[in-house]
């Protein structure tokens, strides 16, 4: 099967049962419930990295080991992704969508109270076990709720979440971190994953084509080359993001010379810039879904190496957050459009392994920004070896379409 938009056959659902059952509720209402989720995980995500000096010298341990947190969080994201969307492929996705908002609300209560830096690292992983679940099951249910022509933009809304998250929620729990202690940013997270639960319990119906499916129909999105390639574009193209977003308050700090209490405010551009792209994403993700990919890939290696020089200036800085956010997320629909449409029988697998790859992106990059930091090459080292990063991921984005044209041309 070779899609040539984001928008093509909406593989997520037979013919026969595109149309959802009637509700009073209108879709946008069942989106944003959906997309609560997103800022609950886009705030717990992001914050680690925020309220990371916080954490480590409250557990122990220095600013480059405490980056194992934010890694054994997306290892938890990784795991968690195929595991639980296989353990739950028969279950209904609304089902499966509160199931996963619950054990958000539980780890992140549970990571407020660890007693030390081992316990704290173990209930990051857990953490990050439902992030890509969640949002596979989300996106196959957010689907459901619309017309096949705007599922490209229902992606976007569902996504939403976690760019908001980088406006509202990751600035407020690092201010939360910084004014109460690094606790409180995770306690504001158990907060909103609470109202997700409910929000989604009562403004969400229950789509008859977004009901259970096989395990067998999902694995199937495992023998097919192009969904490796799509992954391997995701986890080699983005980790440039992480190697900056990991350290970024130390590089504030140290280079911008800005204030603690300053980088929540300086964390918003970056969440703006996330916000702005992922809704003109997913217009450009209609129109031409490949090209949105590669143009993203050149423009993001150009960016980060412009932040090298930007992260000595506060107002600089903040233009190239802005800037490394649009350029990251602009691709997101295109590229969780195209998994969808390479693994037609396996839509939930495909869509939580988006986050899976993601968060491959954000293990390498934060280890990779660890490596360098550890090395003693100092805080512009990060955005200069993450530069890089895209640039392989354009390749295997030329390896991708070069496949697809010749699987076209056969």
């Amino acid at each position: 099967m070779t899609p040539s938009t984001a928008t093509g056959s909406p593989a997520t659902v037979p013919p026969e049962e595109r149309r959802s059952r009637p509700s009073r509720v209108p879709a946008g209402v069942s989106l944003a419930a959906l997309a609560l989720g997103g800022l609950a995980i886009g705030t717990t995500e992001f914050a680690s990295m925020g309220v990371l000096p916080g954490f480590a010298a409250d557990l122990g341990v220095s600013v480059p080991t405490a980056g194992i947190a934010i890694s054994a969080y997306a290892l938890g994201v990784v795991v968690g992704a195929p595991l639980i969307t296989l353990i739950g492929a028969r279950w209904p996705r609304k089902q499966m969508v509160v199931v996963l908002a619950v054990a958000l609300v539980v780890f992140n209560a549970l990571s407020a109270v660890a007693p030390s830096f081992l316990p704290f690292v173990g209930l990051r992983f857990l953490s990050g076990l439902p992030h890509g679940a969640y949002f596979g099951a989300a996106a196959v249910l957010g689907s459901a709720l619309v017309p096949p022509a705007k599922r490209a933009r229902a992606l976007a809304t569902v996504m939403l979440g976690l760019t908001i998250a980088n406006i509202i929620g990751v600035p407020a729990a690092t201010w939360l971190g910084e004014t109460f202690g690094w606790r409180s940013a995770y306690g504001a997270v158990t907060v909103v994953a609470l109202i997700t639960v409910l929000a989604v319990v009562t403004l969400v119906p229950n789509a008859r084509e977004a009901g259970g499916g096989s395990i067998r129909g999902e694995l199937t999105a495992l023998y097919r080359p192009q969904v490796w390639l799509t992954l391997g574009v995701i986890a080699a193209g983005f980790g440039g993001l992480f190697a900056v977003y990991s350290y970024i308050n130390p590089i504030l700090t140290n280079q911008a010379g800005v204030s603690p209490t300053t980088v929540p405010l300086m964390l918003g551009a970056l969440g703006v810039g996330m916000t702005i792209g992922n809704v003109a994403g997913g217009r450009f993700a209609e129109r031409a879904p490949r090209l949105t990919i590669a143009l993203a890939l050149v423009a993001y290696a150009g960016v980060l190496v412009a932040f090298v020089f930007a992260a000595h200036d506060a107002v600089t800085a903040s233009v190239g957050l802005f800037a490394l956010g649009f350029v990251g997320l602009s691709a997101g629909p295109a590229l969780m459009g195209r998994l969808i449409d390479f693994a037609a029988e396996g839509p939930s697998l495909a869509a939580a392994s988006f986050h899976s790859a993601f968060n491959v992106a954000n293990a390498v990059g934060a280890a990779l920004g660890g490596v360098v930091l550890a090395a003693g090459l100092g805080y512009d080292a990060p955005a200069a070896v993450g530069a890089a990063l895209p640039l392989v991921g354009l390749g295997v984005l030329g390896v991708s379409v070069a496949l697809e044209r010749r699987t076209a041309d056969r």
